[in-house]
């Protein structure tokens, strides 16, 4: 495919360049409202010779702006043409469309959250998507306190927030919209899906892993823990996984969200005191529960259940 300026070459050597030329020039170019802003701006740096010169460069603008606009095939796609001036001649260069900042924009904002085991879509989560109920403004509320008190001070000390209700109120949605928010200003999120956490920890024992993948909990920004609670846990993961990732967390004064079906009342006696072989150790779960109390401030949700209604 030849070039603009290939094209308007052929043109001029076809003997049409008297009328063609002139008429095209006249009709499309020299009538757009964007050159003849460019050419009003400059006119003093500008000759009748240095624009005729820098025909091609106009023809050039004008009919790849028209491309950009009408979404057709254009030179440079997600770029669009602007005019220059150099070295008292006009030129042409191409800068990212406002599409395509918006696209680049959005893909930084969702690189900072770090997503272990979660779903998909929940980086498309946003505030202004979550339902505020009556039971569930609450959380709502305290979600927002959180990112301006965090925006305002980012090296203080926030406690997170621990999100308690049944499935699907919306706790693991409000995680991810908080984590979009916290993004947009520049502030890295790590949402973990804790169950699932787990058994990749117990996989990660034969090939010698189990500390990286901690260490990427212990020192994440923000850590957001999903569905603790969910299954079993074994005296190790609860001791030597989450107990040393919240310890971490806890003498660090590093931000943690939590989300579980369990109260916190709940998650100690029902499921950390009592090991996957049935031993009960109310001492160590008490540990656990003082470092979850220490990072996080437990909220209720409840309400219908929004995954089963939109099925």
């Amino acid at each position: 495919m030849d070039s603009i300026k290939d094209q308007l070459a052929k043109l001029m050597d076809s003997g049409k360049v008297s009328d063609m030329f002139s008429q095209i020039m006249k009709k499309d170019v020299m009538s757009d409202p964007d050159v003849r802003e460019f050419l009003s701006e400059h006119k003093e740096a500008l000759s009748k010779e240095a624009i005729e010169r820098s025909a091609s460069e106009l023809y050039e603008f004008v009919s790849e702006k028209k491309k950009v606009q009408n979404r057709s095939n254009s030179l440079a796609p997600g770029y669009e043409p602007k005019l220059i001036l150099n070295n008292h001649r006009i030129d042409v260069t191409y800068v990212p469309t406002r599409e395509l900042l918006s696209r680049q924009k959005e893909v930084k904002i969702k690189n900072r959250i770090k997503s272990l085991y979660m779903p998909k879509d929940l980086k498309n989560a946003r505030l202004e998507d979550f339902e505020a109920t009556r039971k569930r403004q609450d959380a709502f509320e305290k979600a927002i306190t959180f990112i301006d008190d965090y925006l305002e001070s980012p090296r203080s000390y926030h406690k997170g927030l621990y999100l308690q209700g049944p499935f699907g109120v919306g706790k693991t949605f409000l995680l991810g919209a908080v984590a979009h928010e916290l993004s947009q200003h520049g502030h890295s999120t790590t949402l973990v899906h804790f169950p699932t956490f787990a058994v990749e920890m117990k996989n990660a024992i034969g090939n010698n892993t189990t500390e990286d993948k901690m260490e990427k909990l212990k020192r994440a920004k923000i850590l957001m823990i999903d569905d603790i609670g969910a299954d079993s846990m074994s005296s190790w993961i609860r001791d030597d996984v989450l107990g040393v990732i919240l310890q971490f967390r806890m003498q660090e004064e590093l931000p943690t969200f939590f989300t579980s079906n369990f109260s916190m009342d709940q998650l100690e006696k029902e499921h950390l005191s009592v090991t996957q072989r049935g031993e009960r150790e109310p001492l160590k779960a008490k540990r656990i529960m003082e470092r979850i109390r220490f990072l996080s401030e437990e909220v209720e949700m409840s309400g219908d259940n929004r995954r089963q209604n939109k099925s």
